[in-house]
């Protein structure tokens, strides 16, 4: 069974003063853009059945404001300022065997690193805000990144402006 994960960056955020990483909420033009990017998610016929999703402020606006509905969704801490093996881990750990398609909501380097880590020719340079990578994976869910015998191909960069 061919299974999609989606691996999206959240949108732009603001920079309050006195508030935290963590907490800082989208910006206006982030709210717009993860909109958009959900709009373009329904397009192409992206529907998720599961979401990993930090649980950073911005990242819970962005998937708010996406629109996506899945009847699986995890709040991870590790996905916040995660590297591969950490957003892997969670969607290993948090993923229902049956979803077909899985949306990740998190950050940079990890969401780009992870693209790449999954599928080495992916070629992805810039990875803005709100833009999502979409992959191809064959291993199940329980299994995804541990073994080079289950691919995983790079479909795209989706930079919705």
């Amino acid at each position: 069974m061919t299974r999609t994960l989606v691996l999206m960056r959240h949108g732009k955020s603001g920079y309050p003063d006195g508030v935290s990483d963590h907490d800082r909420p989208l910006a206006d033009r982030g709210r717009r853009e993860a909109a958009l990017a959900g709009d373009w998610m329904r397009r192409d016929g992206i529907v998720a059945d599961a979401v990993v999703c930090s649980t950073a402020t911005r990242t819970r606006q962005t998937l708010d404001r996406t629109g996506v509905e899945a009847s699986s969704v995890a709040f991870v801490d590790d996905v916040y300022g995660g590297m591969p093996e950490d957003v892997l881990a969670a969607v290993r750990s948090h993923v229902p065997a049956d979803a077909s398609t899985v949306l990740v909501v998190g950050h940079e380097p990890g969401m780009p690193m992870t693209a790449r880590a999954l599928d080495p020719s992916a070629e992805i340079g810039h990875f803005p805000t709100s833009a999502y990578a979409v992959l191809s994976v064959t291993a199940p869910w329980d299994r995804v990144g541990l073994s080079a015998d289950d691919p995983a191909t790079f479909q795209g960069l989706f930079i919705p402006r």
